[in-house]
């Protein structure tokens, strides 16, 4: 009974937490809607130095609030809520004020160093845009650190509403700003992209304020004693350093292709060659950075609602399960956690590829925003959606190393999968310009989940692969239908244009896709779909 309680509580917190990232990503591609057709895909370069910029405060929150801090904390965390109360909250009052101290500084210093490279690019009017924007955006990094360590801690406590909550916030100020504030204010897309940078920040206050009720409700009290919970405190150290790049390795990878198809994509039609490397053509056009952002956005869709959904339901479960040296437990609920993303992750991907035209037609294709920009994006979206069953299961598997204390694995398969996919990169843009970065990240995203399942099944605890062999072969029967009806469905559609011929030429196709994979995996009697119906014991032995 007990653990059916528990694996009955992984489901419902992943429920919980897909909900809330569901309705978040809904709002986010109305934001992305409203952005697209607010500053199109190139725009002067204007969208590119946009998400360039929001990248630095984001791989801010991915490594110091729900990365590679969470992952570390919640552990330490969740046993000392099991011994102590008053000694946790101690630990959260540490956490809380030693991150805001040392965010601040890396903020300040961040300007700095943005002022620098501002001064060095002699007036070049791509860096200008950059710098300032990123200036403007850099505080976000703190707030939103400081928010997702508040939500970690609600976790651990086992309220996942409001974090799950909590991104929309952001959705629904960069909406209003997209769509009201900046074309109010200027018609300028330079002044209009610096009122988005703005809001963003006054977004992440936000984000942070609203959770503080919550955790007093829960019983927190400000104690800052650091000497009380030093023991925790260097736990937590300990465990930050080797975690960066095993967790992390990702967003790495999408900074990285950020960087490059800024620094590889041509800044205007008249400028064809780059001159510090010899005088080559230049393999992408403006907007490259532009188009890997709103790809992104649909491959992170089925991620945000499944992998990361399952990953931050399981963890906690996980660190129990290694507390207590259970690690049969352990194996299982690891086993099932992979089989869920996998059950889910195989079509949502094989479904992005299918319709990634017709989705970027409806969502983006207005304004701004042109036919040009939307087979871009297209190509950029099914580069990236080769890969999402990988996104999937990554975090995962990476929370089993973690629950375990193996730290140094993901470590060294990180590092490796960096290296591959910087080579990958650079020989796949010439061919492919920006959807060859995509294809790079989906290869390299799925060789560290094979290698990382490998080398946890061989040196930790073994990984149930009858189990998840069975799963991946009823979920491949089942995608196979679902991609005959989806292609059978769009196929029958009349020709037309405008936004009734966009929406039905992806409703339509979506709602024969699911219905055809739910029937065929209620055919197939597959227990991932029990379980997902709340018949929590229906993967037991299977």
């Amino acid at each position: 009974m007990h653990r059916r309680g528990e694996q009955h509580r992984l489901i419902s917190g992943s429920r919980v937490t897909a909900f809330g990232t569901l309705v978040s990503r809904v709002l986010g591609m109305l934001r992305d809607a409203a952005t697209a057709a607010l500053f199109g895909l190139s725009g002067g370069g204007v969208m590119d130095a946009f998400v360039l910029a929001f990248r630095i405060p984001n791989l801010f929150r991915r490594l110091f609030g729900e990365g590679v801090l969470a992952a570390s904390y919640l552990p330490v965390l969740s046993a000392a809520l099991e011994r102590d109360r008053a000694e946790a909250w101690k630990l959260v009052s540490a956490v809380l004020l030693r991150l805001a101290v040392g965010l601040t500084a890396l903020v300040a210093a961040g300007e700095v160093v943005l002022g620098a490279v501002a001064l060095a690019g002699n007036g070049d009017p791509e860096i200008q845009r950059f710098t300032v924007l990123a200036a403007i955006m850099l505080p976000y990094a703190l707030f939103i650190c400081l928010a997702a360590q508040a939500a970690a801690t609600l976790h651990a406590l086992g309220r996942f509403a409001l974090p799950a909550s909590i991104p929309t916030i952001l959705n629904l100020v960069w909406l209003a700003a997209a769509v009201f504030v900046a074309p109010w204010y200027s018609s300028d897309k330079v002044v209009q992209a610096q009122v988005m940078a703005v809001a963003i920040v006054a977004a992440g206050v936000v984000q942070f304020s609203v959770q503080i009720p919550a955790l007093r409700r829960n019983g927190f009290q400000f104690d800052y004693n650091p000497e009380a919970v030093q023991h925790e405190l260097r736990q937590i150290a300990r465990a930050m350093g080797p975690m960066v790049l095993g967790l992390m390795v990702t967003q790495i990878n999408t900074l990285m292709d950020s960087v490059i198809a800024w620094l590889l994509a041509a800044p205007d039609a008249a400028k064809t060659t780059i001159g510090w490397l010899g005088g080559v053509s230049y393999p992408m056009e403006q907007g490259a950075v532009a188009a890997l952002y709103y790809g992104e956005r649909l491959y992170q869709f089925p991620l945000g609602i499944l992998g990361i959904a399952v990953a931050t339901a399981i963890f906690p479960l996980l660190s129990r399960h290694a507390a207590r040296n259970d690690h049969a437990s352990l194996s299982e609920d690891l086993t099932l956690g992979l089989r869920l993303v996998l059950f889910l992750g195989i079509p949502a991907g094989v479904g992005l590829v299918m319709l990634a035209e017709p989705l970027a037609r409806l969502l983006y294709e207005r304004r701004e925003f042109t036919s040009e920009d939307t087979v871009r994006t297209a190509r950029v979206i099914w580069s990236y959606a080769l890969g999402v069953w990988a996104y999937c299961a990554l975090p995962v598997l990476v929370r089993g190393y973690y629950a375990l204390g193996d730290r140094l694995t993901p470590v060294r398969v990180g590092v490796t999968v960096v290296a591959v996919n910087f080579c990958l990169n650079l020989a796949l843009i010439w061919p492919l310009a920006e959807a060859g970065l995509a294809v790079a990240t989906s290869i390299g995203a799925s060789l560290q989940v094979a290698i990382l399942a490998v080398v946890f099944s061989r040196q930790n605890l073994p990984i149930r692969w009858r189990a998840m062999t069975a799963t991946v072969l009823r979920t491949l029967v089942a995608t196979s239908a679902m991609a005959a009806g989806c292609y059978g469905s769009a196929w029958l559609l009349p020709p037309g244009s405008g936004l009734v011929a966009s929406l039905l030429g992806v409703l339509v196709p979506f709602g024969v896709a699911v219905i055809a994979f739910l029937a065929t995996a209620r055919m197939l009697r597959a227990p991932e779909l029990s379980l997902l119906l709340s018949r929590s014991s229906a993967l037991k032995g299977q």
